[in-house]
């Protein structure tokens, strides 16, 4: 899916080279200033939040399991000219792949539904952050999950609550760009609803700062969805329709520290 992205115009490689930021307008304010900070960033796909990150100050690491992602990260940090770290690896083992731990851990939307495990998740990201740290999260909703793309009334094709199976499905198209056929392959995800992902943090010893809730969402499932403006990624529903959330952030940070 990697080689589809990074083609794609959803994605927009050549305005990041241009100096476009690939973060919600939120994002900045709500996590605040990560100059001169360390910054891991989980799963990060082929790094454009990451690089987002480090053109605001912060001294940058992603790790994500795919080899082409990275590759393609590595890439783009190259031809961005941006000073950038990208490592191969799999979210449950990032702690023996990084002993040091950061200022920062962030982890960007569209990536705890191919995780089955929260608790053990949460484990890990607090694991990795320095005591006084900080860690932010931004996720679409799990109202979302339970939606089915083709519909546009509410009527769920999917559980809300975490199911430890997953939830099986054959795909041959992508997200970035529906006209791409690729292989029909078997897939999984995972729901994790709001309880479950703040309460595994917060069993961590992590410390709630917010839960925010964003009538915003970065794709467009459904074909009612009106572009935030001319020209961006950001969708909501219509204006005069009742609003629902769409995304989520949080931010939490570890005791301690000076």
């Amino acid at each position: 899916m990697t080689l589809v992205h990074v083609e794609s115009e959803f994605y927009d490689i050549a305005g990041f080279l241009k100096g476009n930021s690939t973060l919600h307008d939120f994002e900045p304010d709500e996590l605040g200033s990560v100059e001169g900070c360390s910054l891991l960033h989980l799963q990060c796909h082929f790094g454009l939040d990451t690089l987002s990150w480090a053109r605001r100050g912060a001294r940058v690491t992603g790790v994500d399991f795919s080899p082409n992602s990275i590759a393609a990260a590595k890439s783009l940090a190259e031809r961005a000219g941006i000073e950038a770290s990208f490592v191969e690896g799999n979210v449950y083992n990032a702690r023996e792949m990084f002993p040091t731990p950061f200022d920062v851990v962030y982890t960007g939307i569209g990536a705890l539904n191919w995780l089955p495990d929260i608790p053990e998740w949460a484990r890990v990201v607090s694991s990795l952050i320095k005591p006084g740290g900080r860690f932010y999260l931004l996720e679409i909703h799990p109202i979302l999950s339970m939606l089915d793309d083709e519909d546009i009334v509410f009527n769920p094709a999917w559980p809300y609550f975490h199911n430890p199976s997953g939830i099986e499905f054959e795909d041959d198209g992508d997200y970035a760009d529906p006209s791409a056929k690729l292989t029909k392959r078997k897939m999984f995800e995972w729901s994790h609803h709001l309880g479950e992902v703040v309460s595994s943090l917060l069993d961590q010893g992590l410390e709630l700062k917010f839960l925010h809730e964003h009538d915003v969402l970065a794709y467009k499932p459904w074909p009612f969805l009106e572009q935030t403006a001319p020209g961006t990624t950001r969708f909501k529903v219509p204006e005069g329709k009742p609003q629902i959330p769409l995304e989520y952030s949080l931010l939490a940070t570890k005791p301690g520290g000076g």
